[in-house]
C-alpha cells in the first residue's frame, strides 16, 4: 500500500511537470536541488591560473532588488574558502559569504566529484 502511494505521487508530479514550460520545469528542478543541496565548488581564475576556490557550497543564488524585485548582476552564496587550493577543508578554513559578478567570465561552478 505504501509503495502504491509513493508511485502515485511520483506519477502525479511527473504529469504536472510535463504540463509546464521548459523554463518553469528548470525553475522547479533548481528549487528542488536548492532544497536538497549540492556539494558545489566555485573556482576563480586569473587567466589560466586558479587563484581562489570555495568548496562545500550548497547553493548559489541570484540577488534580487528589495523594492523593484529585478535580478541583480551577481550571484552569491556561502562556502568554505579553500585557502591552499587542495580541494578539502583543512583546519582553520572557515565558511564565508561570497559574491560573483555576471560580468566576469573567469569562474567555474560545478558539483564536487567527491
Amino acid at each position: 500500500m505504501r509503495m502504491t502511494n509513493h508511485l502515485s505521487m511520483l506519477l502525479l508530479a511527473a504529469a504536472a511537470l510535463a504540463g509546464c514550460t521548459q523554463e518553469k520545469q528548470n525553475e522547479i528542478l533548481r528549487s528542488v536541488q536548492n532544497w536538497t543541496g549540492t556539494n558545489g565548488v566555485l573556482e576563480v581564475y586569473a587567466g589560466e591560473k586558479l587563484v581562489k576556490r570555495f568548496i562545500k557550497i550548497d547553493k548559489m543564488s541570484t540577488a534580487y532588488g528589495t523594492e523593484d524585485k529585478t535580478a541583480r548582476p551577481y550571484r552569491y552564496g556561502y562556502g568554505v574558502l579553500d585557502e591552499n587550493l587542495n580541494g578539502t577543508q583543512d583546519d582553520g578554513e572557515k565558511r564565508v559569504y561570497f559574491e560573483v559578478s555576471d560580468y566576469s567570465t573567469s569562474y567555474v561552478f560545478h558539483e564536487s566529484p567527491r
